[in-house]
């Protein structure tokens, strides 16, 4: 599956099931810069924080759980590899891995996973201050 047919100058509306199916996609793709162009990624970079355009909580709620770990790579790396993606505590996979959590779904290298790939001090549980 290829989300580089995707053309952000094109006026199409995007839905939030629409903008969680690309990255979806994307999140499988091991290619450079997950096979997003640059106006891809620049269009899909403000979707890379929760509570932002995409209720990233609400979504992971209809996610099957291979869909949440691949949406937890997507933005991990993202985040260091894709300018523009940068969230800190807006994270979108604080929420993600918060339901793996909740379904008992998380992988036990998941975390170990994420801090090999991330210098966001906040993956995967979020700030302290929020949780308190």
């Amino acid at each position: 599956m290829s989300v580089e047919n995707w053309d952000p100058r094109a006026g199409a509306v995007l839905t939030h099931r629409t903008v969680v199916q690309l990255l979806a996609a994307a999140a499988r793709l091991e290619e450079p810069r997950f096979g997003l162009d640059a106006a891809a990624a620049g269009a899909l970079a403000p979707f890379a924080r929760h509570g932002g355009s995409v209720d990233w909580a609400q979504e992971a709620e209809r996610l099957d759980p291979a869909d949440l770990v691949a949406l937890i790579r997507l933005f991990t790396r993202a985040e260091a590899e894709l300018a523009g993606w940068e969230s800190g505590d807006a994270s979108p996979v604080i929420p993600l891995a918060r339901e793996l959590k909740r379904r008992g779904a998380y992988p036990a290298d998941l975390t170990a996973w994420i801090r090999a790939h991330s210098d966001n001090r906040f993956l995967p549980y979020g700030n302290l201050m929020d949780r308190l």
